[in-house]
């Protein structure tokens, strides 16, 4: 396969891993000191607490989904640059209200070639439209995850998007 095929089949297991909890596939996916920024509190330093986390907030669910579509790679050496846009369904029957919250973003990812193939060592992950009962995302007793809206418009006016970055990088080439 080529690096940029390694890359995106790396993005697609990221969605399986979190849909079936098996959490020991993000170390296929992610190097061990991955910062992973969702956006406000959302925002973890090391894949091993990421792992722990997320384990916990999803397990309350009767199911998720996400898709992952629209893959731009860039390969710059032993280091590339993705995004990718998600939707993400969350199925929680035992919340109060309806049972859905629905999602979509993008993921702006920092990616490096290590001996064991491509991993991805910074996650930017930012919702741009959500709908349905938050309560179906409290999952954890105390714990409220922010719904944290961004933009690719205002993020590329704001030049924080790290795949824009990359694009400009190599176009000097």
């Amino acid at each position: 396969m080529s690096d940029r095929s390694d890359i995106i089949e790396a993005l697609n297991l990221y969605g399986f891993a979190v849909d079936t909890q098996r959490w020991d596939l993000f170390d296929a996916v992610f190097t061990e000191h991955v910062d992973a920024d969702f956006g406000g509190a959302a925002h973890w330093h090391g894949l091993e607490n990421w792992k722990t986390d997320f384990a916990a907030f999803h397990a309350p669910f009767d199911a998720t989904l996400h898709v992952m579509t629209n893959h731009q790679v860039r390969i710059l050496g032993d280091h590339a640059h993705s995004f990718t846009y998600g939707q993400w369904r969350l199925v929680r029957h035992a919340a109060e209200g309806s049972p859905l919250w629905d999602g979509s973003g993008w993921y702006d990812d920092e990616w490096v070639k290590t001996h064991a193939g491509w991993r991805c060592r910074k996650r930017v992950c930012r919702v741009v439209w959500a709908t349905g009962n938050d309560r179906v995302k409290e999952t954890i007793p105390g714990v409220t995850f922010e719904n944290v809206f961004d933009s690719m418009k205002a993020g590329a006016a704001a030049g924080s998007l790290y795949f824009l970055k990359a694009i400009d990088a190599s176009d000097g080439d």
